[in-house]
Parts: structure tokens; sequence; C-alpha cells
């Protein structure tokens, strides 16, 4: 059993995922949670990273007790916005050590090993961050109410939308449209209903059903699909222009979309060297062989 190990956390609007590894570096437990975007729910967020720690515990076959004894790294969606971050860390007294950094942070951390990169996350929302010379780039990433453009949020919202439109007769009925009326039994009160209580990964639920549709050469998903990659593509060009030397891309859109971006940025774009899970331990590993040596020259 370890005396000392370290456990990352990447959360998201989605879910979260836990991983633990010994101090060599060993993989010892995995788990998995649900949504963890400490500005929107923190409540939940900590409910889910607790979910995914447990999970990852016993997997590792410790109790949790054994937290006592880890250093652990938090990239955490909504984690860029202090008064979110300043609560959970006071909250937060089960582990040894804890750092905390955003989501976009930690994926950027595994995709690059901490050398000149950005990285593009299109999951449930969308955000661009690039450090290039010790210089931190960070792009959208703002929200669901006023950014996340390329994500699968404003990609289930607006098909919803646009489907609405289909309904009143203001638009073509396309395959997409036809099919989620039929999830909603052809009644927009439905829809209305669902819409009033929605969460992000409620919305971004329809996205395969989008690129699937756009795969047949539907007219409302390939609109769809197209804005979204647009979207993408903006980000990634603004990461370039500050010096990025390549964009990684990360999330459950990242694949999908990425036949769908302009031709030009083929050349920019390379697969990451790791998961952000482990960027999230690669930040408490980095943080505490810091301060062991800072502790070794004190002593």
């Amino acid at each position: 059993m370890p005396k000392q190990f370290f456990i990352g956390v990447d959360g998201g609007a989605t879910s979260c995922r836990a991983r633990i590894r010994d101090m060599d570096g060993n993989l010892l437990g995995e788990g998995k949670g649900g949504p963890a975007n400490i500005h929107s729910d923190l409540p939940l967020a900590k409910e889910s990273i607790r979910t995914a720690t447990k999970s990852a515990l016993a997997a590792a076959g410790l109790d949790e007790g054994s937290l006592k004894r880890a250093h652990a790294g938090l990239g955490l969606a909504g984690a860029g916005l202090k008064t979110a971050s300043d609560r959970l860390l006071s909250e937060l007294t089960c582990f040894a050590s804890v750092e905390l950094e955003t989501d976009a942070y930690v994926a950027w951390l595994g995709a690059h090993k901490g050398r000149d990169g950005g990285i593009a996350i299109l999951g449930t929302g969308s955000c661009g961050l690039a450090i290039v010379k010790d210089r931190c780039i960070a792009v959208a990433g703002w929200g669901p109410e006023v950014s996340d453009e390329a994500g699968g949020q404003r990609m289930g919202r607006e098909a919803l939308r646009r489907t609405l439109w289909t309904y009143d007769g203001r638009a073509e009925e396309t395959g997409l449209a036809a099919a989620i009326l039929t999830r909603f039994n052809w009644e927009p009160a439905k829809i209305v209903s669902f819409a009033a209580s929605a969460s992000s990964a409620d919305y971004a639920r329809f996205a395969p059903l989008i690129f699937k549709y756009a795969s047949a050469e539907d007219a409302l998903a390939i609109d769809l699909v197209n804005e979204a990659a647009e979207a993408a593509a903006n980000i990634i060009d603004r990461l370039l222009a500050a010096g990025a030397p390549a964009v990684s891309l990360i999330g459950g859109l990242a694949e999908p979309l990425l036949p769908w971006l302009p031709p030009r940025l083929s050349d920019f774009i390379t697969p990451p060297q790791s998961e952000p899970v482990d960027g999230a331990i690669l930040m408490a590993h980095r943080a505490f062989f810091k301060l062991e040596a800072v502790t070794r020259r004190a002593g």
C-alpha cells in the first residue's frame, strides 16, 4: 500500500474522471463521476468529484481515509472564477495537498507536458488555451450563456430552436428536425418544457444525432456542424496567432469535428501526448516535488 500518492481529477460540464498514481507513476485506479462545473453548480461538482474519487480509491484497493496521504491535482470547469475556486478549496480538507486549476490548464499540461503549445477543448462547452514562453493566452470558455460556440450545448440548443422553426413553417423540414420532433411526440410544448430545466449536458446529448444526420447530408445538421467548426477554427486561429506552434484538440467533439475544420489547419493540429486527467496528476506532482525540494533546502 503506497505511503503517499497522487490523484488527478479532470472535471467538465458533463462528467469528471479521477485517476490515482503512486509516486513512481504507476496506475493504481480510476473512477468516474457526473458534471463538475464549480461555477454553475458547486454542490453537484463536489458530489461528482467525491463519486469519481471514491470509485478510483476502490479500484486501487484504498479507503477514504487514505486521502490524507493523497496529493490532488484538480482541473475543473469554472475554476477560472475566483469565488467558486476559493469556496471549493475552503471545503476540501480531505487531501494532504490540493492544486486547483481550470480543466483547460490541465488539458494543456497533459497535451504538451509543459512545453509551448495550445489546446482547444471541444466538448459540452468550448474554449482554448495556449502557453507560449510562459505567457498564458485564454480564449472563450465564458459559459453557455455568452460563449461556448463550438460546444455540444450550443449545437443541441440551436437544433431545438431551429426544429421549432420547422414546426412553425418558418424553415424547411429536414430529417434531423423530424427526428427531434419525433423524440418529443411532435409536441412543441414538450420541447419548451425540456428547455426550461435542461442542463448543458442535456443539450449536448443531441450532438451525436446532429453528426449522424450531417454525415447523411441533412441541411440543418450540416449548418449546425459547420457553425461549430467555424467557431472551433476561430479559437485555433487565435492560439496560432498568439505563437502556439501546434494545437491539440480535446473533448468529446474533437474527433467528430476534426473533418469539418478548414484543411489549412491540418498541419498545426497534433494529438495530445496524454489525457487531461494525467495533466492534473502532473500538476500535483510538480507542486509536491517543488515543495519537497524547498523543504529539503530549508532543512
